[in-house]
């Protein structure tokens, strides 16, 4: 059985009402691995409450049973954050398979293009003394709204990502296998989300293709996503 396990900042948490892109992530993977087949792991299992401005909700727009909301996923967090976190979170629930979402945070608040690559690489060698095997997708930082006012701001994502591109490609091994996945080719900051920044049902599933697709052609994991068969809501 293969664990995954969600990292990454408020868009991947998601706020109270929402399905959320691990969401989306879970049914494909149960339509393509079968329900048996895998299971999601992770420390954490709220969605941010925005009235009360910390994540306590659990007003999941889906209530089913069956959705596992695990993750390690913090609104207003970043790989600063989480690379001190993700040793101890593996130890206390292992999983095969980091889908690792960040940068924006750590760009917009507290570091800079140089300095989130180095908590990239520091992530990265927490995660393998957790488990020398673990698997890593990497997400780069995807369009958003600052970005697309403030031009220096868009430099310093573009150049963050190309450090992000040279990281999986320099820290790639066999036995660890790091995967860049391509941003959603059509994703639109005014189509796809409710404020320029967090992914709106169409985002949703557009993240979660932007990993699965990658999965699949890499790895051999699950398949193309299918979105265009299910209905966006």
């Amino acid at each position: 059985m293969l664990r995954f396990m969600f990292v990454g900042d408020s868009m991947t948490i998601g706020s109270a009402g929402e399905h959320t892109w691990r969401h989306r992530m879970w049914q494909h993977l149960r339509d393509t691995l079968g329900a048996g087949e895998f299971a999601v792991v992770g420390p954490r299992s709220a969605l941010y409450d925005k009235a009360a401005g910390e994540p306590l909700s659990h007003d999941y727009a889906d209530a089913s049973p069956d959705f596992p909301r695990h993750h390690l996923a913090g609104w207003g967090e970043g790989w600063l954050h989480m690379a001190p976190r993700i040793a101890d979170a593996l130890a206390r629930d292992p999983a095969d398979v980091l889908l690792i979402s960040l940068g924006l945070i750590d760009l917009g608040f507290y570091t800079n293009a140089e300095q989130t690559a180095g908590n990239v690489r520091e992530f990265i060698a927490r995660a393998r003394t957790a488990n020398p095997r673990i698997r890593m997708v990497l997400l780069p930082v995807i369009p958003n709204i600052r970005a697309a006012s403030d031009a220096p701001f868009a430099a310093e994502v573009g150049r963050f990502n190309e450090l992000l591109a040279k990281t999986a490609a320099d820290l790639d091994t066999g036995r660890s296998p790091l995967l860049l996945a391509s941003p959603p080719p059509s994703y639109d900051i005014a189509l796809d989300t409710y404020d320029g920044t967090h992914p709106n049902a169409s985002g949703e599933h557009k993240l979660a293709g932007a990993f699965a697709d990658a999965m699949a052609q890499a790895w051999g994991i699950g398949g193309p996503y299918a979105a265009l068969t299910r209905p966006i809501g």
